[in-house]
């Protein structure tokens, strides 16, 4: 009985481990969308970036984010510095300044740059036809982001055009997370 239940803890215990968010890169994101349209949430971070490495741990791990992220969005991890090519838009975007015996920061990709991201780690959400929606600089723990996925996914951000509007929708957020 006890082996029994020692397996079964196990097996939960790696369930529970095994859970995260199914990143794709922003080619596959945009190729899915062709398929199936849903919004997509891209974290744009660095590898040198302490707040890119604290979203990861204490907020892209918590449960409740992981699973509204997977449910409603196509998920994207996106290196700010990275060398990967984007076809975004009829334009290919690349980092021809890379360099790959740099510690530390390098250069900015052109699609960071092109989403005007200048602080790591930011979100960055588009809609389900590929237009960017916003990009939203800094940390955030899982409740504080939990306003911003919901906001977008549900449209509500097209109703609030002033800042007495976006105080108001705080206000009133029910969190859940």
């Amino acid at each position: 009985m006890r082996n029994i239940l020692i397996i079964v803890f196990l097996f939960t215990l790696g369930s529970v481990k095994a859970q995260k968010i199914n990143w794709m890169t922003m080619n596959e994101a945009l190729a899915a969308q062709k398929e199936n349209p849903k919004k997509i949430f891209m974290d744009v971070y660095t590898t040198w970036c302490g707040p890119c490495k604290m979203l990861d741990k204490n907020t892209f791990s918590d449960k409740s984010v992981i699973e509204y992220i997977n449910k409603n969005y196509y998920a994207v991890k996106f290196n700010a510095e990275g060398t990967e090519e984007i076809k975004y838009k009829d334009f290919t975007y690349t980092n021809p300044n890379y360099n790959p015996d740099r510690k530390g920061r390098n250069s900015q990709h052109l699609f960071a740059h092109a989403l005007k991201v200048n602080a790591y780690p930011t979100v960055v959400f588009f809609k389900e036809d590929g237009e960017l929606i916003q990009a939203v600089p800094g940390y955030r723990t899982p409740k504080q982001l939990e306003i911003f996925l919901k906001m977008i996914q549900s449209d509500d951000y097209l109703k609030i055009t002033t800042a007495s509007a976006w105080e108001e929708y705080q206000k009133n957020f029910k969190y859940t997370f």
